[in-house]
């Protein structure tokens, strides 16, 4: 059984979004970072970044939300998940997941916590920069469906948009959240109403708005 150590509505959202949709048996352990969880003795010893998530699998100790969602989907391609490895469409997915978390959350790191790169008014002001950023991230992925949707991978509903529902639902406080985009908006409400992600929700106590 997978072991999924998280914190509601943190990066495990989408391992624990994946694991519902691919209906494989799971256990969460919750880590209090508002405990000082992340830090103590036996979780570094899981995770010496002192981020989450981290998944169990067997021998197996895994972080980095991506690398996870990657693997998860490897060993269950009968979830369909994911296009088949070596097509343009795996390739497309990659492409996908690598933007999402090392281009979009990211950005999200200085959006969240401006304070680890100035102080005060600096502070104010990188934040400031990230909306705008992630404000052209989001049209350009909102410009992408409209081209090639409904979905990331065009008709086939893939890990990459739930990747992207949890973005989409860390920028429900921005001036311009990504639902105010018509594409965006009817991806990550089609994607929050399906049963294995609403299970993700009610598992972590997150309740409506979803993003």
């Amino acid at each position: 059984m997978y072991q999924l150590y998280y914190f509601p509505g943190n990066a495990n959202l989408v391992p624990h979004m994946v694991l519902e949709e691919i209906g494989a048996p799971h256990e969460l352990r919750l880590v209090d970072r508002s405990k000082g969880g992340l830090t103590s003795p036996d979780y570094l010893k899981l995770n010496p970044h002192a981020r989450l998530p981290t998944l169990v699998d067997g021998d197996l100790v895994l972080y980095e939300t991506a690398a996870i969602c990657l693997h998860l989907v490897d060993r269950h391609p009968e979830a369909g998940l994911a296009p088949g490895l070596g097509t343009a469409a795996r390739a497309h997915l990659y492409k996908w997941i690598v933007y999402l978390t090392n281009t979009v959350q990211a950005e999200m790191l200085l959006y969240f916590y401006p304070e680890r790169w100035a102080e005060g008014a600096g502070a104010a002001e990188v934040r400031r920069h990230a909306e705008a950023h992630l404000s052209e991230m989001f049209d350009r992925i909102e410009t992408s469906l409209a081209e090639n949707g409904p979905h990331l991978l065009g008709s086939m509903f893939s890990a990459a948009d739930l990747y992207l529902l949890m973005l989409g639902r860390w920028s429900r406080g921005f001036n311009r959240p990504a639902k105010t985009r018509p594409h965006l908006a009817r991806l990550l409400e089609r994607i929050a109403s399906r049963p294995a992600v609403q299970r993700a929700f009610a598992a972590e106590g997150i309740a409506a708005p979803y993003y």
